[in-house]
Protein backbone atom coordinates (compact mmCIF):
# COMPACT_ATOMS: atom_id res chain seq x y z
CA UNK A 1 0.00 0.00 0.00
CA UNK A 2 1.38 3.39 -0.97
CA UNK A 3 1.92 5.97 1.72
CA UNK A 4 -0.61 8.81 1.89
CA UNK A 5 0.21 12.04 0.14
CA UNK A 6 1.96 14.50 2.40
CA UNK A 7 0.16 17.46 0.84
CA UNK A 8 -3.54 17.85 1.48
CA UNK A 9 -5.61 20.41 -0.40
CA UNK A 10 -8.90 21.43 1.18
CA UNK A 11 -11.06 22.04 -1.83
CA UNK A 12 -14.51 23.15 -2.91
CA UNK A 13 -15.69 23.58 -6.51
CA UNK A 14 -16.22 27.04 -7.98
CA UNK A 15 -13.66 28.55 -5.61
CA UNK A 16 -10.08 29.76 -5.77
CA UNK A 17 -9.03 26.26 -4.70
CA UNK A 18 -9.05 25.33 -8.40
CA UNK A 19 -6.02 27.58 -8.90
CA UNK A 20 -4.09 25.66 -6.25
CA UNK A 21 -5.09 22.32 -7.75
CA UNK A 22 -3.88 23.53 -11.14
CA UNK A 23 -0.55 24.56 -9.62
CA UNK A 24 -0.17 21.17 -7.94
CA UNK A 25 -0.86 19.43 -11.25
CA UNK A 26 1.73 21.60 -13.00
CA UNK A 27 4.21 20.75 -10.27
CA UNK A 28 3.47 17.03 -10.54
CA UNK A 29 3.17 17.07 -6.75
CA UNK A 30 1.58 14.15 -4.87
CA UNK A 31 -1.45 15.42 -3.03
CA UNK A 32 -4.90 14.48 -1.91
CA UNK A 33 -8.02 16.58 -2.04
CA UNK A 34 -10.38 16.86 0.90
CA UNK A 35 -13.66 17.99 -0.63
CA UNK A 36 -15.92 20.40 1.23
CA UNK A 37 -19.53 21.07 0.29
CA UNK A 38 -20.03 24.76 0.98
CA UNK A 39 -23.80 24.56 0.45
CA UNK A 40 -23.96 22.11 3.36
CA UNK A 41 -21.83 24.39 5.54
CA UNK A 42 -18.98 21.90 5.85
CA UNK A 43 -16.49 24.78 5.90
CA UNK A 44 -17.97 25.90 9.22
CA UNK A 45 -17.66 22.58 11.00
CA UNK A 46 -15.24 22.51 13.96
CA UNK A 47 -12.81 20.11 12.29
CA UNK A 48 -12.31 22.46 9.35
CA UNK A 49 -12.31 25.61 11.48
CA UNK A 50 -9.34 24.06 13.25
CA UNK A 51 -7.60 24.15 9.85
CA UNK A 52 -8.84 27.56 8.70
CA UNK A 53 -10.50 29.61 11.47
CA UNK A 54 -12.29 31.78 8.88
CA UNK A 55 -13.87 28.75 7.24
CA UNK A 56 -12.49 29.57 3.79
CA UNK A 57 -10.94 27.51 1.03
CA UNK A 58 -8.35 26.80 -0.15
CA UNK A 59 -6.09 25.59 2.61
CA UNK A 60 -3.11 23.29 2.28
CA UNK A 61 -1.66 21.01 4.92
CA UNK A 62 2.00 20.20 4.33
CA UNK A 63 2.95 17.78 7.04
CA UNK A 64 2.41 19.66 10.29
CA UNK A 65 2.22 23.03 8.53
CA UNK A 66 -1.05 24.60 7.48
CA UNK A 67 -0.91 27.29 4.83
CA UNK A 68 -3.89 29.51 4.10
CA UNK A 69 -4.34 32.56 1.83
CA UNK A 70 -4.12 31.91 -1.88
CA UNK A 71 -0.91 33.78 -2.68
CA UNK A 72 0.89 32.37 0.38
CA UNK A 73 -0.07 28.86 -0.76
CA UNK A 74 1.26 29.58 -4.26
CA UNK A 75 4.54 30.96 -2.96
CA UNK A 76 5.03 28.03 -0.61
CA UNK A 77 4.27 25.33 -3.15
CA UNK A 78 6.25 26.81 -6.02
CA UNK A 79 9.31 27.19 -3.79
CA UNK A 80 8.81 23.71 -2.32
CA UNK A 81 9.42 22.06 -5.70
CA UNK A 82 12.38 24.05 -7.09
CA UNK A 83 13.18 21.40 -9.71
CA UNK A 84 9.95 22.34 -11.52
CA UNK A 85 11.22 25.91 -12.07
CA UNK A 86 7.88 27.62 -11.48
CA UNK A 87 9.39 30.16 -9.08
CA UNK A 88 12.60 32.09 -9.71
CA UNK A 89 15.05 31.32 -6.92
CA UNK A 90 16.39 33.90 -4.48
CA UNK A 91 19.18 35.68 -6.31
CA UNK A 92 17.57 35.20 -9.71
CA UNK A 93 16.96 38.53 -11.44
CA UNK A 94 13.36 37.47 -12.11
CA UNK A 95 12.62 36.89 -8.41
CA UNK A 96 11.62 40.50 -7.69
CA UNK A 97 9.24 40.84 -10.66
CA UNK A 98 7.78 37.43 -9.84
CA UNK A 99 7.03 38.47 -6.26
CA UNK A 100 5.66 41.78 -7.48
CA UNK A 101 3.00 40.16 -9.66
CA UNK A 102 2.13 37.52 -7.11
CA UNK A 103 1.54 40.14 -4.43
CA UNK A 104 -0.18 42.54 -6.86
CA UNK A 105 -2.99 40.00 -7.09
CA UNK A 106 -3.81 40.26 -3.37
CA UNK A 107 -2.81 43.85 -2.71
CA UNK A 108 -4.35 45.55 -5.75
CA UNK A 109 -6.42 43.28 -8.00
CA UNK A 110 -8.65 41.62 -5.39
CA UNK A 111 -9.43 44.81 -3.41
CA UNK A 112 -10.22 46.72 -6.61
CA UNK A 113 -12.35 43.85 -7.89
CA UNK A 114 -14.37 43.59 -4.69
CA UNK A 115 -14.99 47.33 -4.50
CA UNK A 116 -16.10 47.41 -8.13
CA UNK A 117 -18.36 44.36 -7.75
CA UNK A 118 -20.06 45.97 -4.75
CA UNK A 119 -20.23 49.43 -6.37
CA UNK A 120 -18.04 50.88 -3.64
CA UNK A 121 -15.99 53.96 -4.54
CA UNK A 122 -12.24 53.58 -4.06
CA UNK A 123 -11.01 54.63 -0.62
CA UNK A 124 -9.22 57.98 -0.33
CA UNK A 125 -5.82 57.85 -2.10
CA UNK A 126 -3.83 57.74 1.14
CA UNK A 127 -5.70 54.59 2.18
CA UNK A 128 -6.11 52.90 -1.21
CA UNK A 129 -3.68 50.24 -2.37
CA UNK A 130 -4.84 50.27 -5.99
CA UNK A 131 -5.62 53.96 -6.77
CA UNK A 132 -8.70 53.10 -8.91
CA UNK A 133 -9.94 50.09 -10.86
CA UNK A 134 -8.95 51.34 -14.31
CA UNK A 135 -5.45 52.30 -13.21
CA UNK A 136 -4.99 48.93 -11.53
CA UNK A 137 -6.06 47.18 -14.74
CA UNK A 138 -3.93 49.45 -16.95
CA UNK A 139 -0.83 48.46 -14.99
CA UNK A 140 -1.65 44.76 -15.31
CA UNK A 141 -2.50 44.96 -19.01
CA UNK A 142 0.73 46.78 -19.77
CA UNK A 143 2.61 43.82 -18.32
CA UNK A 144 0.46 41.23 -20.10
CA UNK A 145 1.11 42.97 -23.42
CA UNK A 146 4.82 42.22 -23.06
CA UNK A 147 3.92 38.48 -23.16
CA UNK A 148 3.75 35.69 -23.70
CA UNK A 149 4.05 35.22 -19.92
CA UNK A 150 4.03 37.65 -17.02
CA UNK A 151 7.80 37.25 -16.81
CA UNK A 152 8.31 37.59 -20.54
CA UNK A 153 9.22 34.22 -22.06
CA UNK A 154 9.36 32.47 -18.69
CA UNK A 155 6.30 30.54 -17.50
CA UNK A 156 5.86 30.63 -13.73
CA UNK A 157 3.38 30.05 -10.93
CA UNK A 158 2.32 33.67 -11.43
CA UNK A 159 0.82 32.70 -14.79
CA UNK A 160 -1.23 29.95 -13.17
CA UNK A 161 -2.53 32.38 -10.57
CA UNK A 162 -3.42 35.09 -13.08
CA UNK A 163 -4.81 32.82 -15.79
CA UNK A 164 -7.22 31.31 -13.29
CA UNK A 165 -8.22 34.69 -11.85
CA UNK A 166 -8.68 36.43 -15.18
CA UNK A 167 -10.56 33.44 -16.55
CA UNK A 168 -13.35 33.51 -13.99
CA UNK A 169 -13.48 37.29 -13.63
CA UNK A 170 -13.91 37.85 -17.37
CA UNK A 171 -16.41 35.00 -17.55
CA UNK A 172 -18.51 36.65 -14.85
CA UNK A 173 -18.08 40.12 -16.42
CA UNK A 174 -16.26 41.45 -13.39
CA UNK A 175 -13.28 42.36 -15.53
CA UNK A 176 -13.64 43.73 -19.06
CA UNK A 177 -12.43 41.59 -21.96
CA UNK A 178 -9.55 43.86 -22.87
CA UNK A 179 -7.46 42.65 -25.83
CA UNK A 180 -4.37 42.15 -23.69
CA UNK A 181 -6.30 40.00 -21.22
CA UNK A 182 -8.02 37.85 -23.81
CA UNK A 183 -4.80 37.33 -25.76
CA UNK A 184 -3.05 36.29 -22.54
CA UNK A 185 -5.82 33.84 -21.70
CA UNK A 186 -5.68 32.41 -25.21
CA UNK A 187 -1.92 31.87 -24.85
CA UNK A 188 -2.00 30.39 -21.37
CA UNK A 189 -5.44 28.89 -20.80
CA UNK A 190 -5.12 25.73 -22.84
CA UNK A 191 -2.49 23.99 -20.73
CA UNK A 192 -3.39 20.35 -19.88
CA UNK A 193 -3.28 20.90 -16.11
CA UNK A 194 -5.75 23.79 -16.32
CA UNK A 195 -8.11 21.84 -18.56
CA UNK A 196 -7.99 18.79 -16.28
CA UNK A 197 -8.90 20.81 -13.19
CA UNK A 198 -11.61 22.78 -15.00
CA UNK A 199 -13.29 19.54 -16.07
CA UNK A 200 -12.98 17.95 -12.64
CA UNK A 201 -14.25 21.10 -10.95
CA UNK A 202 -17.33 21.24 -13.20
CA UNK A 203 -18.09 17.56 -12.56
CA UNK A 204 -17.71 17.99 -8.80
CA UNK A 205 -19.92 21.09 -8.77
CA UNK A 206 -22.63 19.23 -10.70
CA UNK A 207 -22.39 16.26 -8.34
CA UNK A 208 -22.73 18.43 -5.23
CA UNK A 209 -25.66 20.31 -6.73
CA UNK A 210 -27.45 17.04 -7.46
CA UNK A 211 -27.03 15.69 -3.92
Amino acid sequence: MSSPAKLTLYYAPNTRAAAVATLLEELGAPYERRILDLAKGEQRRPDYLAIHPMGKVPSVADGDQVITELVAIFLHLADRFPDKHLAPAIGDAARGPYLRWMVYYNSCFEPALMDKAQNNPPPPPARCSYRDFETMLDVLCAQLAKGPCLLGERFSAADILWTTALGWTTQWKLVPERPEIMAYLARQGGRPAAKKIQDEDADLAAKQKAE
